[in-house]
């Protein structure tokens, strides 16, 4: 049988959890498309620049798919990361209450 105690502490882990995807899932999704806009935007200006038809927009666009996947790599690791710690930090606390004989809820 569960305790009283061990509801709202689920309910809390969970929301902790769906707003790290949503944090990182938003973060990524908008910089996927800023990249795909840079490079689209840059290709497009260098095209114009040496009037070729569309060699820069092509090179940019692909070059930037796997530039896109590290950044996507990099971000989900530091946030997931940052979130990550969170929980450890309020256990530590916690116990260090109960070390020094406070009540923790």
């Amino acid at each position: 049988m569960s305790q009283p105690g061990d509801q709202p502490e689920k309910n809390t882990a969970l929301r902790s959890f769906n707003v790290t995807l949503a944090a990182v899932t938003g973060s990524v999704g908008c910089l996927t498309v800023a990249i795909i806009l840079i490079a689209f935007v840059a290709g497009k200006w260098l095209d114009n620049q040496f009037g070729s038809d569309a060699l820069f927009t092509v090179i940019l666009m692909v070059a930037s798919v796997p530039v896109t996947l590290v950044v996507m790599f990099w971000v989900v690791r530091s946030l997931t990361s940052r979130f990550a710690k969170l929980p450890e930090q309020n256990s530590k606390e916690a116990e260090e209450g109960i070390d020094r004989g406070g009540k923790t809820f």
